[in-house]
């Protein structure tokens, strides 16, 4: 099992910033991709950005230039750091983690943009 504990979410104007935390505990050596997932109201779960245990990412179009996702393997900890924030990003944001033994998800963090 894996556990997974999401910090950092707020309340920005457009154009800020803001730091998104999750925290991992479990059985982490199982696990080969952390991500971003986000999902505003009406609309579904989406990816935002994803990272292997190696470093490798990939990001949605969208957040390409703005978002940057790293991973504190020492840690155990994922981090989103979002730049450039617009009110289109207001969002509940997952951290999901997936491997071997299962797809482990937060409980997500609100982010809301202000216009």
């Amino acid at each position: 099992q894996v556990q997974l504990v999401e910090s950092g979410g707020g309340l920005v104007q457009a154009g800020g910033s803001l730091r998104l935390s999750c925290a991992a505990s479990g059985s982490m050596f199982s696990i080969n991709f952390m991500g971003w997932y986000r999902q505003a109201p009406g609309k579904q779960r989406e990816l935002v950005a994803r990272i292997s245990r190696g470093g490798t990412t990939n990001y949605a179009d969208s957040v390409k230039g703005r978002f940057t996702i790293s991973r504190d393997n020492a840690k155990n900890t994922l981090y989103l750091q979002m730049n450039s924030l617009k009110p289109e990003d207001t969002a509940v944001y997952y951290c999901n983690a997936e491997g071997l033994m299962g797809n482990y998800w937060g409980r997500g963090t609100q982010v809301t943009v202000s216009s």
